[in-house]
């Protein structure tokens, strides 16, 4: 188990990573540069991780893994899945638009590589689809959605459109608040999965 120390560092490395990637592009980035960042010396790097990609797969681990965790406890305080649903919009975008670099590494950087999605990603955005899925199935079982709504398929539906509004937010310089679009895009697909 680390201890305290070691937990420190293994943070400071990500939290420098996120700024370098952002800032130089991934490919563009190196071990080096993280290193200086962080405050560490490169050799310690690799006491932490075996490779530039390693630092990029874990702070993706580590950083869907927490949003999806909290995200579950927020969606929890809301009565009805269509709130559950808009809450779970708005926390996606303002979680992105709090902290814009790592909006730009998981919007950009790690798109990069073609086996993202389905390689050492895919547990991780799998448990924010299966969150996704839950809130769509607790609404056809109250009957606030539709009862023929394909779960998977609409799932997909709700993280492509906030994919897009957030890769079109982080590619247009972040000239508006992304927080300003989740009413529209949460009315926009609750239109299309309501109960007729």
């Amino acid at each position: 188990m680390p201890n305290d120390a070691d937990s420190e560092k293994h943070q400071r490395i990500i939290d420098a990573a996120v700024r370098v990637f952002a800032r130089k592009g991934y490919y563009s980035s190196r071990v080096a540069d993280i290193a200086k960042e962080s405050g560490v010396a490169v050799g310690t790097i690799y006491l932490y991780f075996k490779t530039k990609e390693e630092i990029l797969v874990t702070l993706f681990h580590e950083k869907m893994a927490g949003f999806v965790a909290s995200l579950g406890g927020v969606l929890s305080q809301e009565p009805d899945p269509p709130a559950k649903l808009r809450r779970l919009v708005r926390r996606h975008f303002e979680v992105l638009e709090s902290d814009p670099e790592l909006a730009e590494v998981i919007q950009v950087e790690l798109r990069q590589g073609n086996k993202f999605f389905r390689g050492a990603s895919a547990r991780e955005v799998g448990s924010y689809f299966d969150l996704i899925g839950s809130v769509l199935s607790e609404g056809v079982e109250s009957g606030d959605f539709r009862k023929d709504l394909p779960i998977k398929v609409a799932t997909k539906v709700l993280f492509g459109a906030m994919d897009q509004m957030t890769t079109s937010w982080v590619l247009g310089q972040r000239t508006y608040k992304l927080r300003d679009t989740a009413d529209a895009v949460a009315d926009v697909f609750l239109a299309g999965i309501a109960r007729a």
